[in-house]
């Protein structure tokens, strides 16, 4: 009886996801000073600041999305029951985080002043986030059809 290793890449991806999920939450919850700290911007924070809700149900937004996003990378992994167009959600999930990664080269070269650390960064890990879901997503590929 053959045994399939566990995608170790999907696992990767989801924790990853997960993590970033998480520290949205953390972001939400020290207010101010941790918008500026991770890169949100002197805007955000100080709406923060002012009791405004925009930035918390924005930042809530991305929260909830990593989080299905993990649950997706899970799910293609075997760890959690497949969940609706599996195929179809990973491929999307994969090519939204490449894209962001791979924004930074034309941002670069048409507004080089925009490319901050904070982008710089984030680029570079949403990219790493992406390759670790595309490798993930192709060993999986035959696992991932519908049921039926």
């Amino acid at each position: 009886m053959a045994t399939s290793l566990p995608n170790l890449w999907l696992i990767t991806g989801g924790v990853l996801s997960a993590i970033a999920s998480i520290l949205h939450l953390v972001i939400i919850w020290g207010g101010p000073s941790y918008y500026r700290f991770f890169g949100a911007g002197d805007r955000f924070a100080n709406e923060v600041a002012r009791g405004e809700m925009a930035p918390v149900i924005i930042t809530f937004g991305i929260a909830t999305v990593l989080a299905a996003w993990a649950a997706y990378a899970f799910a293609g992994a075997g760890l959690i029951p497949k969940l609706p167009l599996m195929r179809a959600a990973l491929v999307a999930i994969t090519g939204v985080y490449l894209l962001r990664g791979l924004a930074l080269f034309p941002l670069m070269v048409v507004r080089p002043a925009l490319a901050t650390p904070f982008i710089v960064w984030s680029s570079v890990i949403v990219l790493v986030y992406g390759m670790v879901y595309a490798i993930g997503t192709w060993r999986a590929w035959p696992h991932l059809a519908p049921l039926g």
